[in-house]
């Protein structure tokens, strides 16, 4: 038997979807007949499932979705284990829905699974919503967060993705290097996801303040992965340009990747090639990474209490911008005199 729609409730009780989604949701401005018109043809046609029957009354099921294009890298393992902290001391559960990456279905998620599996709330993981993506959310009627990146027009906790970058490429300008690469996400990271274009911004505006010329050759794309970014390395260290004397990475996943890939070269690191990344993931300190770190577990707590309070009190959404921190280790150093020269091979 196939499950009711919201449609199927609508079309039931005469009125328009978003009306069901507010008597559902116990959320003001709906006439009590219709409400009670609502409710019931929603559990006639077994709309909620039975076992969240007793939330009819109120609309609440005690959940929380999570929205998020990947599971597997570390910001979002991170992020959702904070979120899931938080949702646990208030008895809340937790929804992923994994895009399984940028380029994932999402118009058969936004069309079907927001309603049909009634969460209370939603946060949205590092992910550009598109305008049709961002009505039928808001026809849902359901809270949102954005989170580790932004979203037009929603509350977000997250760093200053500009401000980061800006201090990993000044901390290498500073350092005395002029000839500074860039690791950044592809092309699709770019279209999808804001964080990528914040960051590289921040590179290209760092290097114009500076006065150094931007390279093209030296803008390369990692994907935000460590894989990616020991790849990027070996296209760049294969070059016949000279190569940079320091590389910016967007985050450190590829900062490790460029790290071992120099180190399997015999390139010294930091004295033949300084490398900063941004995150402080749980590896980077074993590595020696320079790095600018955040804190995506206490970022996660933080949007899901905002989220809970929002609901239980009716508390106002707001933004948090989460705070940075330069890391200095050992992966960044003053250039060295005769470092910038041709790869060999």
């Amino acid at each position: 038997m196939i499950a009711a729609s919201i449609d199927d409730v609508a079309a039931a009780v005469k009125v328009s979807t978003a009306t069901v989604s507010r008597a559902i949701r116990g959320l003001p401005r709906v006439n009590p007949q219709t409400r009670e018109r609502v409710l019931a043809a929603a559990a006639e046609l077994g709309y909620v499932a039975s076992s969240s029957a007793s939330g009819l009354a109120t609309g609440r099921t005690k959940t929380l979705g999570v929205l998020s294009p990947y599971i597997s890298r570390w910001f979002f393992v991170r992020t959702t284990e904070g979120i899931d902290e938080a949702l646990r001391d208030q008895g809340y559960s937790l929804m992923l829905i994994n895009l399984g990456g940028y380029r994932g279905s999402r118009e058969r998620l936004f069309e079907h699974t927001m309603l049909r599996k009634q969460i209370d709330a939603l946060v949205v993981l590092c992910l550009d919503l598109n305008t049709s993506e961002l009505e039928h959310l808001h026809r849902t009627e359901i809270p949102l967060m954005a989170l580790g990146g932004p979203v037009e027009g929603v509350h977000k906790v997250g760093i200053d993705d500009y401000q980061a970058a800006r201090r990993a490429v000044d901390h290498l300008l500073e350092l005395g290097h002029r000839e500074i690469a860039i690791l950044g996400g592809d092309g699709q990271d770019h279209r999808d996801f804001a964080v990528p274009r914040l960051r590289s911004a921040a590179y290209l505006d760092a290097l114009k303040s500076a006065g150094v010329p931007v390279r093209p050759e030296w803008q390369l794309r990692g994907g935000f992965t460590v894989t990616g970014g020991q790849r990027a390395a070996s296209q760049l260290f294969d070059a016949a340009a000279p190569r940079p004397t320091a590389i910016f990475c967007a985050s450190d996943e590829m900062a490790l990747g460029v790290i071992w890939e120099a180190r399997s070269r015999g390139i010294s690191v930091p004295e033949e090639l300084s490398v900063i990344g941004i995150d402080d993931h749980d590896f980077s300190a074993a590595a020696g990474l320079t790095t600018i770190r955040q804190d995506p577990l206490a970022q996660g707590r933080q949007a899901a209490e905002l989220l809970l309070s929002h609901l239980q009190d009716e508390t106002p959404l707001r933004s948090i911008q989460a705070p940075i921190e330069l890391v200095l280790r050992s992966s960044t150093a003053k250039p060295s005199s005769g470092i910038s020269c041709p790869a060999a091979g």
